[in-house]
């Protein structure tokens, strides 16, 4: 098993990359979060690994972060859950979206990412409950129960994004109704 590569990245082609270690370039598939964050051609890489067999071929997956790769392996043990839709989910989304939103049971947000139907959005959901993200309701000042779900929904449903909707809810003390939630959250956005 492939559990780490270290080399010079010699080419970048999304979402592949040819890695030289030692003399051998190895083909690794990353999501586009790692992606974005690598170094220029020429320079030194380290990407920690995961590879699968098939019967037609041996593929290398590469992720910046274990935190990552953690996600990746829970994502492909899901039936109707590939490397390439794993792969896709993770460049869709980052690893702290997607745990909110199976905190959050959000089936919505999973399938804005392209290759995620409902039916997926549903079994990622059932599937990664209490595996990913279970302690995320935890964060300090965090509403919860279906209060968060629905103060959440309605900010995406005025337009604001998810970062600007995430950022406000860190406003909304535990325990709010959701009506008090949303008055809490539109004056923390309207003061940034």
């Amino acid at each position: 098993m492939i559990g780490r590569l270290s080399g010079v990245l010699l080419e970048k082609n999304p979402p592949h990359l040819l890695v030289d270690c030692g003399g051998v370039g190895y083909e690794v598939g990353v999501p586009m979060s790692t992606f974005y964050n690598l170094p220029a051609i020429g320079e030194k890489v380290v990407l920690l690994t995961h590879l699968t067999v098939r019967e037609d071929a041996h593929i290398l997956f590469g992720f910046g972060s274990a935190e990552e790769r953690n996600v990746f392996k829970e994502l492909i043990k899901i039936s109707g859950v590939g490397a390439r839709t794993a792969l896709s989910i993770l460049s869709g989304m980052s690893v702290a979206d997607l745990a909110q939103a199976i905190t959050l049971q959000e089936a919505g947000r999973l399938t804005r990412v392209p290759g995620i139907g409902k039916k997926t959005a549903e079994r990622l959901l059932l599937e990664l409950k209490g595996k990913l993200g279970a302690d995320l309701g935890a964060a300090p000042g965090a509403v919860h129960g279906d209060a968060t779900s629905d103060v959440l929904n309605a900010l995406l449903a005025l337009g604001y994004s998810d970062k600007e909707a995430m950022l406000a809810m860190k406003q909304v003390a535990a325990g709010s109704s959701v009506s008090d939630g949303i008055k809490t959250a539109l004056k923390a956005l309207s003061k940034a």
